[in-house]
């Protein structure tokens, strides 16, 4: 499946969501991600994910859909991270 992560987490616990975030799926913004991921993939995710956060605080929104090609994406402006990568 393909997922977009949005998160907002504490000053304290940013650099470690984003380590965590960033090792399931690609950066293209501040606090944003998104890419291809197996449901145990997931499921590993959200579980890391909720150790790290104060869950009366902070949250992570992940909208999901089956595919890249059932998603319509337009950047205006600047983007921020390419998701080529070179060899």
């Amino acid at each position: 499946m393909y997922i977009i992560a949005v998160y907002d987490v504490g000053e304290k616990r940013v650099g470690k969501m984003l380590k965590l975030c960033r090792r399931y799926l690609n950066w293209i913004q501040n606090s944003v991600l998104e890419g291809e991921i197996t449901t145990t993939q997931l499921e590993k995710f959200k579980f890391e994910a909720t150790a790290i956060m104060d869950e009366e605080t902070d949250s992570l929104i992940i909208f999901k859909t089956r595919q890249e090609k059932w998603l319509d994406k337009e950047i205006v402006g600047q983007e921020r991270s390419s998701l080529d990568i070179f060899l």
